[in-house]
Formats: structure tokens, sequence, C-alpha cells
């Protein structure tokens, strides 16, 4: 949060000390009568505006709002559309003598990165092509016809069903790779046409929740990997991540599940319940809480084909326990993530030895590793965490 002091009745300070001159007048009015604290947070338009969300006294909360460029123009295309909600909540701009990124940044890498991302932009990277991902989808529809078809011709023995869900589970796992496109705006030009192929690809061909899981990526993009802030890392006590938030919980005597094992547990409770159990039940609650029939009616589209398809080899029991083994191995291969948000999948190739050599003039770690060195590494990674816990919860 950025807390504004009026300074002579026009120019303000943030805390980091940047000089923001005030150019509404009813920002100023307020500002500088009440001095009352605000938020702030730098849009990505190229004039640097500074917005503020201001309080009145007899409010007692807030909500930080902090977007990074390449994420706020990926779910929002149309700045001048942006612009005309935003305009009430003008107050100026930050002086042309102060730095524009936020305060602790390496210059240089900001700079050389903006420049990598104008690169992009022109060499025609961040554009779509059509085919590609008509085929993309083609592919997916195909996966399942297969996966049908295996036990429509030669029955349900234990190796075609494996073959089965393994064919299902690869097409669950490019149908989320692509609504994730849709969901980014990054295959058609227009919003609605991303949207409405969105619902399709998670609604019908995965029985999801389109605006659930947009809830929760836009906040993914505004407080990447920040405790408290990212759904995406958001361990429920379950498990505790990384270097800070297991010596936290160790100090303070909290011990929700048994840390140090908690490698060993994972496979047990972190799969087997994430994708089948855990986001199937938060997924039904926040469409039936919301009143999102929509995308109800999307989701059960699904689990009507689905039955429809395997209720005459395995009843219904049996299809649901496919469907939930089928999302169990999901589980294993339903991670990514991206550097430019609107960029088409397709040209992630051409990029990455541009990546790779800016992280090298930097010093920036650039990592490729295979599906089973990653999950070695989750591992290795959540024993460290433990371990940590441990030494914290019995020495601190």
């Amino acid at each position: 949060m950025l807390a504004g002091c009026p300074l002579g009745g026009g120019p303000f300070l943030t805390h980091t000390g940047k000089l923001l001159s005030v150019k509404n007048p009813a920002a100023l009015q307020f500002l500088t009568q009440t001095g009352a604290p605000g938020i702030y947070y730098n849009t990505p338009f190229k004039s640097m505006s500074i917005f503020c969300l201001a309080r009145s006294p007899s409010e007692r909360h807030t909500c930080t709002i902090h977007v990074s460029i390449d994420a706020f123009a990926a779910f929002h295309p149309d700045p001048n559309f942006v612009r005309k909600f935003l305009k009430p909540l003008l107050i100026g701009a930050l002086a042309p003598t102060e730095p524009s990124q936020d305060h602790g940044k390496n210059t240089a890498l900001v700079q050389d990165f903006q420049a990598l991302r104008d690169h992009v932009e022109r060499e025609g990277f961040l554009r779509a092509r059509l085919l590609f991902f008509s085929l993309y989808l083609g592919h997916i529809l195909l996966l399942e016809a297969l996966a049908l078809g295996l036990l429509w011709v030669w029955g349900t023995s234990w190796s075609l069903t494996l073959l089965c869900s393994l064919m299902l589970a690869t097409s669950q796992a490019q149908a989320s790779w692509l609504q994730h496109d849709f969901g980014h705006l990054s295959v058609f030009k227009k919003s609605s046409w991303n949207h409405v192929l969105q619902k399709f690809v998670i609604g019908h061909l995965k029985g999801a929740s389109a605006n659930w899981w947009n809830h929760r990526h836009f906040q993914h993009h505004a407080k990447p990997n920040v405790f408290s802030k990212d759904p995406d890392i958001n361990s429920l006590h379950v498990f505790v991540l990384g270097d800070k938030q297991p010596v936290e919980y160790g100090i303070k005597k909290m011990k929700y599940m048994p840390y140090h094992h908690q490698h060993q547990y994972f496979f047990l409770i972190g799969p087997p319940l994430l994708i089948p159990v855990y986001f199937h039940i938060q997924i039904l609650r926040t469409m039936f809480l919301r009143q999102d029939w929509v995308d109800l009616a999307w989701s059960m589209s699904f689990y009507l084909r689905f039955i429809c398809c395997y209720y005459p080899f395995f009843g219904f029991f049996g299809s649901v326990a496919l469907i939930s083994f089928v999302r169990f191995i999901h589980s294993f291969i339903h991670w990514f993530a991206n550097l430019f948000p609107t960029m088409p999948r397709h040209n992630y190739h051409l990029v990455a030895p541009l990546v790779r050599t800016l992280c090298e003039k930097h010093g920036v770690p650039y990592q490729v590793k295979t599906l089973q060195k990653g999950i070695i590494d989750v591992v290795r990674s959540l024993k460290k965490s433990g371990d940590l816990w441990l030494d914290a919860y019995l020495h601190k």
C-alpha cells in the first residue's frame, strides 16, 4: 500500500519517496483536506498515470491493486475501454524525473526486458495462427473419440482401460492449456470469441467453470507467488512452501500436518485430492454461490456426455471412477507458467533463446526440465521446506 502525504497542497509523496503531481481536482481536494491514505498503482499506459482508490475516514477496508503490464494487457486488450472506468480515479502522473519502475528493481534488467517485449511485438510473436489452434482443438476431440472407440472395438480389459485413461488424461491436460490461451485472450482479436471458446473448452470438455478459473487466475497474475494473495500457492495448511512460510509456521508452533514428512505424503493427498476432489467441490460451490447458471450448464454438459458415453462399458459408478482416475493422472501433468501472457504457445520456441540470453546477461537462472525432473524437484523442495519447519518448530 502506498500512503499519500500532502505536501504544500499540490504534490504528494508515495511511500518510496517518489514525487506525485496531482491533477484531478476532486482527488487533490480530498487528499489535501483529509490526508487520508490511498492505494496507488501504475497503469500499463506509457503516461505512467497514477490512480488512487482513496478511502473516506469512515471506511475500514480498502483493496490493493497491483498488476504487471503484460498481465493487465492480457485481460484488458482495449486500453480505451479501461480508461473509461479508471478516469474518475485519476490523480496525476509521476514527475518526469522519477523512475517508473517499482522501488528495488534492477533498472537495467527492467529496461532490457522492455526492449525484449518491444522486439517480441515487432516480430509478430504475439499474433496467433488460427490454423494452429483449430488443429489443437481438433486433436483434443480426436483423443476423446479414439479413447471411446478403443473400448467400443476391443473391449474393457485392464490394459485397454488404462490406455483409455491415459488418452483421456492427455486430452484433459491439452484442454487445460487451450482454455488457458482463450482465457488470456491470446487467440482471437475479439474478446467475446475468446470467452465463448473458453467456456466450451473448460466447460464442455473439462466440466469446470470459466468464471471460477478467471477469478483465480486474475488474482494469480495480480500477486504471483505472494502468500495469501495468489490462490495458486494456497496450500490450505496441508503443505508449507518456500523458505519463509515454513519458518513462520515453525516459530508460531503451527502444526496442522507433520510437515517434515510432506515430501512423503505429497503423492498420497496432493494429486489424488487436488483436481479430483478439492477443485471439483470448489468449482461447484462457486457456481452455486454466485448463481452462475451459464457455467453450471456448460459443466453439466460435460458430465452428461461422459456418463452417456461410458455408462454402457462401466455403469454409472464405474464411469465416475474412470473420470476420477483420469483427473488423478491429469494432476501430475497440469502445470505451466508464462512470461508473456498474450503470446500464443506456438511462438514459445521462437522467444525462448531471447529469454535465455537476457537471463544469462543479468545472472538470472534459466532452467529447462523434463516432467520427471520437475516432479523430482518438487519432492526435494517439499523436503527442504519441511526440514526448515521442523528446525524452527523445535529450536526457535
